[in-house]
């Protein structure tokens, strides 16, 4: 494991190779699991503020839901996170025939919202909890990842460099150039 400013950084992260293949797995992180995405609590604001601007794109269970239990609830920790259709998929998705898209997303790509989606969806397959020092960046190993795992074999591409965008929206650049450094270290160190 790394430490990069505070931030615990499990050596899966910088060794597996992952690229989300949603031609494969239809995103089903979006639609399987028992519980809605996790929710910062900066992002519930964000989320009332935003949410409207995906209604074009989301069902009209996914709306229902939402106006009836509001932008997010909480899972049995506690914790705040998206609320769900009737316990499977997350209200803010919309399908692209057999494929999960994200609603909220589809909004900020149209230039119609400033919200892009939940953190812990942009950084999924990442799980972010805490630690002593700071956050603690897991990697969440989950069946329906499988295809993602090939693509990745394929591509060559780590885990950390797929979701390089989503690590600098959380931490900034500076934080994920010196990731960079200290992964291509650590991989010259520990060489497959």
């Amino acid at each position: 494991m790394l430490i990069i400013e505070g931030v615990v950084v499990n050596a899966e992260l910088l060794q597996e190779k992952f690229v989300c293949d949603t031609d494969k797995c239809h995103g089903a992180c979006c639609v399987e699991g028992d519980a809605g995405a996790p929710l910062l609590p900066e992002e519930i604001g964000e989320l009332e503020d935003n949410w409207e601007s995906a209604i074009p794109y989301m069902t009209p269970k996914g709306i229902e839901t939402v106006r009836n239990q509001g932008v997010f609830e909480y899972d049995e920790t506690g914790h705040f996170v998206t609320p769900l259709i009737e316990g499977r998929e997350c209200a803010y998705v919309f399908f692209e025939g057999e494929t999960a898209r994200c609603a909220l997303e589809q909004a900020y790509f149209d230039g119609k919202s400033e919200f892009r989606k939940p953190q812990s969806c942009h950084l999924y397959p990442i799980r972010v909890g805490k630690g002593i020092t700071g956050d603690n960046l897991i990697y969440h190993k989950w069946q329906i990842c499988k295809p993602a795992l090939k693509k990745g074999r394929t591509s060559g591409m780590r885990l950390y460099e797929f979701l390089k965008e989503p690590l600098i929206r959380r931490y900034g650049e500076a934080w994920y150039q010196k990731l960079e450094k200290a992964a291509n270290d650590f991989l010259f160190k520990h060489k497959e």
